[in-house]
């Protein structure tokens, strides 16, 4: 879909920092371009030429594997030059600011910077730093944002659907940008969502933000139809927060078990990594209903769309799909 030139195009944003600054069909877009490029991983040889002659820089200021590797990759594929920056190594760890940092690697001709960061707001901050495009990859306990569609991507491809899904997240939605991310997405596209767990990381002020809050896992199973389970980090394990690691899986871990009381299609997700045994029963995670595996091949087609329709708002060009 090419706009003509009397029409405003869907996407004119040169970064992405958040779902909750996006419209309803701003998102739409973002999947459904996600949708188009994600043959290309099915190609012998997988690359498109969409942004050759462009440089990404990763610069990662927190531990990734899964979403570093997929903005890798998606740029790869698009036929970017990428660099990976990493903190460890970096001036920053000789008390250089992240503004100073992000400053001289732009210098040297960066077109757009994927931003993982401890501190909430810090891919916004570099906004109003840099030039070049700016895509948040995690900040803080505040967004991830390619997260969150590649999750909507997915439910929306098996589902057929999102309008009207009752979608339960489960676990540390205290602490968890992914759930913060996803209630924005799901919200607009009509979903209804609801926030599983304790009530010392699921607090019942969450429904200020139009969620609702359960902490009764077993009492909600069978209206679910999408069951996203959140991983449980080890600081909370051993601290406070939780009773017991055995008493949380009791309560809130999902298995084989808990899983006949669901619907039949019910679709089970996890953005990863998988604390086995935890947050999922080994059989669970690796069953018919799970998504685990499809989300991250989803995630490459959706920051495949990201990198594109960022780079294409920032260079003034209509996006296409």
């Amino acid at each position: 879909m090419t706009p003509t030139a009397t029409e405003t195009p869907v996407w004119t944003r040169k970064h992405l920092l958040g779902l909750g600054e996006l419209s309803r069909e701003e998102i739409l877009y973002v999947l459904d371009t996600a949708e188009s490029f994600k043959e290309v991983s099915t190609r012998s040889v997988k690359k498109v030429p969409a942004l050759r002659g462009r440089v990404v820089v990763n610069m990662f200021f927190e531990e990734s594997t899964r979403t570093r590797m997929s903005f890798t990759l998606a740029a790869q594929r698009l036929s970017a030059d990428v660099i990976d920056f990493s903190a460890k190594t970096s001036s920053t760890a000789k008390g250089e600011s992240l503004r100073d940092t992000a400053r001289n690697i732009e210098a040297m001709g960066v077109d757009i910077m994927v931003v993982r960061h401890p501190a909430a707001g810090a891919a916004k901050d570099l906004t109003q730093t840099v030039d070049c495009c700016v895509v948040n990859a995690g900040d803080g306990q505040h967004a991830h944002p390619t997260q969150a569609l590649l999750d909507l991507f997915t439910i929306r491809e098996i589902k057929k659907r999102i309008e009207g899904l009752n979608v339960a997240i489960v676990g540390d939605i205290a602490h968890s940008r992914v759930a913060r991310s996803n209630l924005r997405g799901l919200q607009k596209l009509g979903a209804k969502v609801t926030f599983v767990g304790p009530p010392t990381l699921v607090p019942d002020s969450f429904e200020q933000l139009g969620a609702r809050v359960a902490h009764d896992f077993d009492a909600i199973l069978p209206e679910m139809d999408v069951i996203s389970m959140l991983r449980i980090q080890q600081e909370r394990i051993s601290s406070n927060v939780l009773p017991s690691l055995r008493e949380y899986v009791r309560l809130f871990g999902m298995n084989s078990e808990r899983l006949t009381r669901c619907k039949p299609d019910v679709l089970i997700m996890h953005p990863g990594p998988v604390n086995r045994g935890i947050e999922l029963a080994a059989d669970v995670a690796d069953g018919p209903n799970s998504s685990i595996l499809r989300q991250v091949t989803n995630g490459l087609a959706v920051r495949m769309a990201v990198l594109f329709l960022c780079q294409q708002a920032a260079s003034g060009m209509p996006s296409s799909t």
